[in-house]
């Protein structure tokens, strides 16, 4: 209890001291998100609050280690967060080639899997161990790239993210697992830290520096959760991300549309086009994220009643954010 009280509070306290010093430096380099006709917000907005976050989470982690709060593979975890942290930075800076973020992002994960114990299955033991493997490296690197698609107005990405990790320290504490229970609080504690600033309207944003390292280390929790037999809830936690981004990937394929180009056709934006705020969204896919929560929780044991429940919920939430968007201009 003392680890995970020190796992909240301090990280929490950090990133919101960091995330304001973060602000100043980036309003005096000029590194600002400047509105555009694909942009959800209207006034240039300081970009690279990850600069403040993501060395947060990897010192607490690395704090935890020290500690005895260590899991088998997490040094080079830790490594790969912070190789992409630097590359996202400087894409946050000035851009860098698709195929070479897509690159750094692939190296990553093939690292953290190949760290990872060979009797830690994601599919359960229905799969030989590389196909296993392969299974594990295409869901990581699709949800990594997903979370940064994902972070498109106030509050969106601090939300869910807590959302995912809290929902995680829960089930790892059930299961007995203290060292994941701690990580996920660092990471729900850093990203409530993140929120005072970036609640609407924001006065800074995550950048890929944020949400790139978290899409990484929120999926390797994810798949550590699978892997001790969590399966159903590490479907169900990131539920909502995971079905806005797949299914917009795929209207924009299926018309033919460059998947790399940036756009607002995410059923949340598409809510706050028709009129609805940043807080307004946000808040409701938070409520919507509560309730995942609980089905997560149910799904620990009941698998099937938690999966058929997450996937009512995330219907109704995308059908409710397509009312919303009604009438929105393109």
């Amino acid at each position: 209890m003392t680890t995970v009280l020190y796992a909240f509070f301090l990280p929490l306290l950090a990133a919101i001291g960091g995330t304001r010093l973060a602000l100043i430096w980036l309003r005096h380099k000029q590194i600002l998100d400047r509105p555009n006709d694909r942009s959800s917000h209207s006034q240039p907005t300081p970009r690279g609050g990850g600069l403040a976050v993501t060395p947060v989470i990897l010192l607490a982690w690395i704090g935890l280690a020290v500690a005895g709060d260590g899991q088998p593979g997490l040094l080079v975890v830790l490594v790969g967060g912070a190789a992409l942290f630097a590359l996202s930075w400087l894409d946050d800076k000035g851009g860098l080639p698709a195929r070479l973020r897509l690159a750094v992002h692939a190296l990553a994960v093939a690292a953290g899997l190949i760290a990872m114990p060979a009797d830690l299955l994601i599919c359960q033991g229905w799969l030989p161990l590389w196909a296993d493997r392969l299974v594990a490296f295409g869901a990581w690197v699709w949800f990594l790239n997903l979370f940064n698609f994902m972070d498109g107005i106030d509050g969106i990405s601090g939300v869910e993210t807590m959302a995912i990790a809290f929902g995680l320290a829960l089930l790892d504490s059930v299961v007995g697992d203290d060292a994941g229970s701690a990580q996920a609080v660092v990471i729900g504690a850093t990203a409530l830290g993140f929120l005072v600033w970036n609640w609407h309207p924001a006065k800074i944003f995550l950048g890929d520096s944020g949400s790139v390292p978290l899409g990484y280390l929120l999926g390797w929790l994810l798949l550590q959760a699978a892997g001790q037999g969590l399966w159903a809830p590490a479907l169900i936690l990131p539920a909502y991300y995971l079905t806005d981004a797949t299914l917009t990937l795929g209207k924009r394929a299926w018309r033919g549309e460059h998947l790399l180009q940036p756009h607002r056709q995410h059923f949340y934006q598409r809510a706050v086009r028709g009129g609805a705020s940043h807080a307004a969204v946000s808040g409701i896919i938070l409520g919507a994220d509560v309730l995942l929560v609980a089905l997560a929780l149910l799904g620990r044991t009941d698998p099937l009643p938690g999966l058929a429940g997450a996937v009512l919920t995330v219907i109704l939430l995308l059908a409710y954010l397509n009312r919303l968007g009604k009438g929105a201009p393109p």
